[in-house]
């Protein structure tokens, strides 16, 4: 893993191996190609994605993933095993709740370990792949790959993945628009490590240090309502419940809650990479950070200061039918069609907003201007 934690863990224990006489090798698995060889004509490394990816798409790792498999077959076993433990023995699984629940109950969407990798992803190239440009965006379907925890930990490799995903487009050529698409998602996981690699410290550090002087509010109310899923928009809490109940959320839910934590309430990106941090099951020490510095504009290619998301207008257009809301809030299907168009945030006015959005929305337009118009004088 290129981070900077790891990488220095691995130098501690090259250095460590070589002392008492064994060989080290790092073999290239975690990325598509390592962050050092993409970079631009001038040789710097890319800070916008778009031309990232057609770099990236010249590299082996991308043109030919069969040449970084690794060995195939059954490796052999040695020929006797050192002491261990038990994984029951090491006690991971965490304690129940003072009310006798337990809250990783929901932590069941995939089975850890490379079979369980394996597994994911044959049923979405089976089951989601095809749907997969257009449904990737609905939360309410179930077409996306969900491999990001199994990329994470390592338990499949982007070459492994996309070598899958040429067979699948050889077998079934109308395949191609989808997986093409899925490539340039797979991609994102190698840009933010490129940026990674040139902001060691991307989770607490702007990248665009013109950000350094942002007029962040404190409001301890606010960001604790928006972690527990009580801002009284839909869309927005139940993506904060998902995250809780399952460490999971779908990439739109994601965007859309990010961009209300930053925007709407103007609270600073940082506190909400941090909770993404202990929340999510695929937290990466590049994607989680990248992700949220894009969303608040501050990142190497961010999203534009005036896109906002607007909760309501977009619980309306990708959970049109209101079941990813009702699968995390509850309630009938019909009340949320009936708010969506209506055009109201939520389902039960009895659940109170913590800020409306048009003020919300005027009040974060003022204050990326008024930054703009600061760096400018």
């Amino acid at each position: 893993i290129y981070d900077p934690f790891c990488e220095e863990m691995d130098a501690k224990r090259a250095h460590e191996l070589r002392i008492v006489g064994v060989g080290w090798a790092a073999c290239e698995g975690a990325l598509i190609s390592p962050p050092d060889s993409v970079k631009t004509q001038e040789e710097r490394p890319f800070r916008v994605f778009t031309p990232f990816f057609k770099a990236l798409q010249n590299t082996d790792g991308m043109r030919d993933p069969a040449t970084s498999q690794p060995h195939d077959g059954a490796w052999r076993a040695p020929v006797a095993w050192p002491d261990t433990l038990e994984i029951a023995d090491l006690n991971l699984h965490p304690p129940l709740t003072p009310s006798g629940a337990d809250w990783t109950q929901g932590f069941n969407l995939a089975t850890p370990g490379e079979r369980g990798a394996r597994k994911m992803l044959r049923q979405f190239l089976r089951e989601g792949l095809a749907d997969y440009a257009n449904g990737r965006d609905r939360p309410d379907v179930n077409v996306t790959s969900r491999l990001s925890p199994h990329l994470r930990f390592g338990e499949i490799s982007p070459h492994r993945i996309l070598l899958e995903l040429n067979k699948a487009v050889a077998a079934n050529p109308r395949l191609s628009a989808p997986a093409a698409k899925f490539r340039s998602e797979l991609a994102w996981r190698d840009f933010s490590y490129n940026l990674l690699r040139q902001q060691p410290r991307l989770h607490t550090t702007n990248f665009r240090d013109d950000f350094d002087s942002f007029p962040w509010r404190n409001d301890p109310v606010a960001l604790r309502a928006w972690r527990r899923g009580e801002t009284g928009y839909d869309l927005v809490d139940a993506g904060m419940k998902e995250l809780w109940t399952t460490g999971h959320m779908h990439n739109r839910v994601r965007m859309i809650a990010a961009s209300f934590l930053i925007k709407h309430l103007l609270i600073d990106w940082r506190e909400g990479e941090r909770w993404f941090w202990d929340c999510l099951l695929d937290a990466d020490p590049a994607n989680n950070p990248a992700s949220w510095q894009w969303v608040a504009g501050c990142g190497a290619d961010a999203a534009p200061y005036f896109r906002i998301f607007n909760p309501i207008t977009q619980a309306a257009k990708f959970d049109p039918k209101g079941v990813y809301r009702a699968r995390w809030l509850g309630g009938d299907l019909d009340s949320y069609v009936r708010a969506d168009k209506a055009g109201t945030p939520n389902a039960d006015p009895r659940r109170r907003l913590i800020v409306e959005h048009s003020f919300a929305r005027q009040r974060a337009l003022d204050a990326y201007q008024d930054r703009n118009r600061h760096e400018s004088d």
